[in-house]
């Protein structure tokens, strides 16, 4: 379905809200509402909009790796995971 297919007025959203709500399940892309011919809001299906939240936490992490590798914070693999055996064997043994 094109993009322009699913831009729809609020007058449409608001007579036919149970079939659109039904619709953005099947079909997966979000809905674009007008309001007096101008672009208002955004409608999708709950599933959709963790996906794009989970995409975006993903996103800000590796953007955050890169500015912390960029500033010199990181340390070698070997040596976090030479700390890490550490501090699970301090917890072992109890010291």
């Amino acid at each position: 379905m094109t993009r322009a297919a699913r831009i729809k007025p609020i007058s449409y959203f608001k007579a036919n809200a149970a079939e659109i709500i039904q619709e953005l399940g099947e079909v997966g892309e979000p809905m674009i509402i007008t309001q007096n011919g101008e672009a208002k809001a955004i409608v999708q299906d709950i599933v959709s909009y963790e996906k794009t939240q989970e995409t975006l936490a993903f996103l800000k992490i590796l953007a955050l790796a890169n500015r912390n590798i960029e500033q010199g914070r990181y340390r070698p693999a070997k040596e976090v995971v030479a700390d890490l055996h550490k501090r699970l064997n301090a917890r072992k043994t109890g010291t």
